[in-house]
């Protein structure tokens, strides 16, 4: 009977408001050289670090906190997570067509294969969901 191997690889690391969504995607981009897969879907990696942009910037305007961003690979998806102190979960919303803001979570619902967001030691977590193409699972909404 073959044992199945599961390997993971995962990094971790807080942006305090100081730092900024750029900080993020330099540190996201950097680490994301490290999976085999991204040099072949261009497309996957843009999508993660426009997510990683938008819920850094999210958990820093709206949360007025550090984010803290945890990617992990699974070898199947990989999901960016990024938590804040803000307790209010935050729900999608059709954005007035002349609004500054109010985009973000439709951004990612629309970047992302899936995606949730659950509370998370007093605050909240939003993850994304992305499989490089050819893998299994389909784009989806929450979950």
């Amino acid at each position: 009977m073959r044992k199945l191997k599961l390997q993971a690889v995962g990094w971790a690391r807080s942006f305090p408001v100081r730092k900024g969504a750029r900080a993020a995607r330099e540190w996201t981009s950097w680490h994301l050289s490290a999976l085999p897969w991204t040099r072949q879907a261009p497309d996957t990696v843009h999508s993660v670090l426009l997510t990683v942009s938008e819920l850094v910037t999210n958990a820093h305007l709206h949360a007025a906190s550090t984010a803290q961003l945890v990617l992990t690979w699974d070898g199947g998806c990989l999901h960016v997570s990024v938590a804040d102190a803000d307790p209010r979960l935050p729900m999608p919303r059709e954005a007035d067509r002349m609004a500054t803001s109010g985009r973000g979570l439709g951004i990612v619902a629309a970047l992302a294969d899936s995606w949730d967001v659950h509370a998370w030691h007093g605050g909240k977590a939003i993850t994304a969901c992305f499989r490089p193409p050819g893998s299994t699972g389909g784009h989806g909404g929450p979950g």
